[in-house]
């Protein structure tokens, strides 16, 4: 992974458990009216209102509407590679394919669940570099996953980073194709993707 580190968008951190729980609160309620209103809608005095907190209690960590967002989408991001972590040490598997089913269906389980997840993915709405200054936002999963899937490759090679960032461009197109007229994902282009994603990267990584 790169040794660049993700700028934080929040102005000061949460030290009090009351604090850190009532920026969670802003970042639930953000992610409700992204799913209502949409981003270029949303305000930070509707943010506020939603989350049951003065307007002047969520700038004290947040600067604007894009550093909540930011922020809801570095824990969209968390989460991700959290659930994908836990995923593979539960099961142990012993192919790299296995390790993109399980990342495909962790995707598709949050697309189809998470408030705001639908609307912001991870952050290309907002900005293509909103989770990190030097990269863009799929090449910041994209070096995550890398370092995932590498134990499961016999031989990753340097290759393995550039194969990876364009594995997660074609799947991140293909699936916003499958929910763009599905809420629930339209099942045959998931499939097609799944078959597309995995053609390519047998091709490069070997069956």
């Amino acid at each position: 992974m790169s040794d660049t580190q993700t700028p934080t968008p929040l102005r000061r951190q949460p030290v009090q458990q009351r604090s850190a729980k009532r920026v969670e609160l802003m970042l639930d309620a953000s992610a409700q009216l992204i799913d209502e209103v949409g981003y270029e809608a949303l305000t930070t005095t509707m943010i506020a209102k939603r989350a049951g907190v003065a307007v002047g209690s969520l700038y004290q960590f947040f600067p604007d509407k894009r550093a909540v967002v930011q922020a809801l989408t570095q824990r969209n991001v968390d989460r991700f590679l959290a659930a994908v972590s836990e995923r593979l040490a539960r099961e142990d598997p012993v192919h790299w394919w296995d390790v993109v089913d399980s990342v495909l269906d962790i995707y598709l389980t949050m697309h189809r669940s998470v408030p705001g997840f639908a609307k912001v993915h991870f952050g290309d709405v907002v900005d293509r570099q909103l989770l990190d200054d030097s990269r863009d936002n799929n090449r910041v999963i994209a070096d995550s996953l890398t370092e995932l899937v590498r134990r499961y490759v016999a031989n990753p090679g340097e290759r393995l980073s550039l194969v990876m960032t364009v594995a997660i461009e074609v799947a991140d197109a293909l699936l916003k194709l499958a929910f763009a007229g599905d809420p629930q994902g339209d099942p045959r282009i998931v499939e097609e993707s799944k078959y597309l994603i995995k053609g390519y990267l047998a091709g490069r990584l070997g069956e």
